[in-house]
């Protein structure tokens, strides 16, 4: 699930150049010409999540990398694939890892039915290079490559997507991270750096292609056009500092909301904030365009929850035109209904919250999904059904949990008497209210 090694593991050869993706098995020969930021460079590389880094390669002191626009069958959640536009096999594509300092050089070969370009949003450099078809460049016509060429100034997060025809492209899932560690090794240091996209898709129950057209009736809300449960979870030593880097594609704000830490906001799509103008948060509100990272001692070990607070964020497709049931008695409706629907089952909803359709086995027994969607609310927790989708994950702090480990720990196994459990009548009457 993750490829968190800074060479990835397959960049994809362009044809004449030879460009390599080194796997995480790497020979140390080849190590040592490709991998600045392993071990020795005492820089953590970047784990994105559900995805990988890019691979590259040296030529003459540049570092080379290749990324192809295509068409990307891929799965958003168990049971539920979709027809995406992306890169080099994945939408989000593949994250860039380089130095600040370094000299990079990025063929963009396009196998997309229309043309495309790629910004490099918020990186500075030569105008030429700014990836805006019709203003700085040529749009890149199917089947063929541009490069473009320019050098790292400052360290930061920042993101690439089209400048071509983006209502279509970047609803489709066209957009990757591009990440410049700072050239001191030392400077801004973190035992674990994540980071992930979000996303919005308008895809129709049965359907598998998002809807470019839609502007405000989204119905599946992701971080790297995954949604909970296929997410994966974000994981921890406890005591460690790790770093979260969250940016934003979609139509409207998200408030990423993490459980179990205060964090400190510490840098934007512009660069790093200065100590002295951060403060605690828990939420930190990420607006259309715009990056936020996060950082954090994980002092608590648990599972603790991460997620946009937009509660219908963290829910899957939905209908919007669906009539209020709350406190409506339907149970008189209910065998008038299934009168007129011989051999069909009518399941009253909504009367009483919508809980009492997070038995997954019993509705989908009763009321099959249409083909290639989900329920609006999926994942089932060690208590039962944890009542999240979309924009949901988890992170994952363990004492145990040995340093560079990334593997999923399970669930938390609670101290004894650390669990909000029932209370006896006897133990709360008398109390004032």
């Amino acid at each position: 699930m993750q490829r968190r090694d800074f060479l990835g593991a397959s960049a994809g050869a362009l044809a004449g150049l030879g460009l390599l993706g080194i796997g995480r098995e790497a020979s140390a020969a080849a190590a040592s010409v490709a991998n600045p930021l392993g071990v020795s460079g005492g820089r953590t590389p970047v784990t994105t999540l559900n995805t990988r880094t890019l691979g590259f390669r040296m030529n003459n002191g540049v570092k080379e990398y290749h990324l192809i626009a295509e068409p990307v069958e891929q799965e958003v959640a168990p049971g539920m694939t979709a027809l995406f536009w992306g890169y080099n096999g994945s939408s989000p594509g593949p994250t860039i890892e380089a130095v600040e300092g370094d000299r990079v050089r990025i063929f963009v070969t396009n196998k997309l039915p229309e043309h495309t370009t790629i910004h490099w949003h918020g990186i500075l450099l030569p105008a030429g290079m700014d990836g805006v078809g019709g203003l700085t460049q040529p749009q890149i016509k199917p089947g063929e490559t541009y490069v473009y060429e320019f050098t790292l100034g400052k360290s930061g997060t920042f993101m690439y997507h089209p400048h071509a025809d983006e209502m279509v492209q970047m609803a489709q899932g066209m957009m990757g991270m591009f990440i410049v560690h700072p050239k001191n090794p030392a400077e801004r240091r973190v035992d674990r750096d994540y980071a992930f996209m979000l996303a919005s898709y308008k895809i129709d129950p049965g359907t598998r292609r998002p809807d470019p057209s839609e502007m405000l009736d989204f119905n599946l809300w992701t971080f790297n056009s995954r949604t909970f449960p296929a997410i994966a979870p974000l994981v921890a030593r406890t005591g460690e500092r790790v770093r979260i880097r969250v940016a934003n594609l979609t139509m409207t704000n998200h408030p990423v909301h993490v459980h179990g830490v205060d964090f400190r906001v510490t840098g934007t799509d512009g660069g790093w904030v200065p100590e002295a103008g951060q403060w605690p948060e828990v939420t930190t509100d990420v607006a259309v365009g715009q990056i936020r990272v996060i950082e954090f001692v994980a002092k608590a070990p648990g599972d603790w929850a991460l997620h946009c607070h937009k509660s219908h964020h963290t829910m899957g497709p939905m209908g919007h035109g669906v009539p209020n049931m709350l406190g409506v008695d339907q149970a008189a409706a209910t065998a008038k209904i299934e009168a007129l629907l011989p051999g069909q089952h009518y399941m009253e909803m909504g009367s009483n919250g919508m809980a009492e359709m997070q038995d997954m086995a019993a509705m989908a027994a009763m009321m099959p999904l249409p083909p290639n969607t989900l329920p609006m609310m999926t994942g089932e927790g060690p208590f039962g059904p944890i009542e999240m989708g979309g924009m949901f994950t988890l992170l994952k702090v363990r004492d145990a949990q040995k340093p560079g480990d990334y593997s999923d720990p399970g669930w938390y196994e609670h101290p004894p008497g650390t669990v909000a459990r029932p209370a006896d009548s006897k133990a709360f009457s008398g109390i004032p209210t």
